[in-house]
């Protein structure tokens, strides 16, 4: 059974009489989405239809198939439980998540689930990242935020990484919450989703600084590896084995 299963399974356990109302999410159990975390009080899309185009580069760069409908959700229960990655987007402060969401998020992230934080704000600790840390400090009184060191599995779980960049490139690591090894929680101040976001007519919203469509490349890769290592976690902590699939399929990674 893969990650993605067992989340689906368990969510009918902890779903109980609300099953029937899961049956057309099974349908599509082959199919990855993703689900933005909506709250009150702030800005919580600030990058408009950017989670979508970092599914169709999932889709477009690897073998895995993307469900490009993005899921708004509140943190319920039964929600977060359908999906095994989760995002929270935001570039201004926002009020105190309810204590029942807090509880949800606890569950799901120790239960196998996965949380992506993105800051539009272009700080590394501006308002929004003030209260991410306030509510994460709730969800895990126990778990501090980390430094994800540069040679943790998200990194390398499909194209190698050396800096973790968006559209900016303000924060030289990403922030994590772990779980042993597991990073259950990854923050990323440098404002990924700006990079990957594009207007009604295909043309990029945002310029990228300071590196310019390298930069932008850069972060489009890292929105890939994020979305596999929340598939995945650590099965390719050893990554011997990625050149060889990457030249069999005719990738280039430079």
């Amino acid at each position: 059974m893969n990650r993605r299963h067992f989340l689906k399974l368990l969510s009918v356990a902890l779903a109980g009489s609300t099953l029937p109302l899961n049956l057309n999410a099974f349908e599509r159990q082959h199919q990855v989405g993703i689900a933005r975390l909506r709250y009150q009080g702030g800005n919580d899309n600030p990058r408009p239809g950017a989670l979508r185009r970092l599914l169709q580069e999932v889709g477009r760069h690897t073998s895995v198939e993307v469900n490009p409908v993005v899921s708004e959700i509140w943190g319920r229960r039964e929600e977060l439980f359908l999906h095994p990655m989760i995002a929270m987007a935001g570039d201004r402060g926002y009020d105190p998540l309810p204590d029942e969401v807090i509880e949800n998020l606890r569950l799901y992230l120790s239960s196998g689930g996965f949380l992506y934080i993105d800051s539009a704000e272009g700080l590394t600790d501006g308002p929004f990242m003030e209260s991410v840390r306030r509510d994460l400090a709730r969800v895990f009184p126990d778990r501090p935020i980390a430094t994800v060191p540069r040679d943790h599995t998200v990194h390398k779980s499909f194209y190698l990484i050396d800096r973790p960049v968006g559209r900016l490139d303000i924060a030289a690591n990403l922030e994590g919450i772990f779980d042993e090894e597991r990073a259950s929680v990854l923050i990323n101040p440098n404002d990924l989703l700006g990079a990957l976001a594009r207007d009604a007519f295909g043309g990029w919203e945002h310029q990228v600084s300071p590196g310019g469509d390298r930069q932008r490349d850069m972060a489009q890769r890292l929105a890939v590896n994020i979305v596999l290592y929340a598939l995945t976690i650590d099965y390719k902590a050893d990554q011997v084995h990625i050149p060889f699939i990457l030249r069999r399929r005719r990738w280039r990674v430079d």
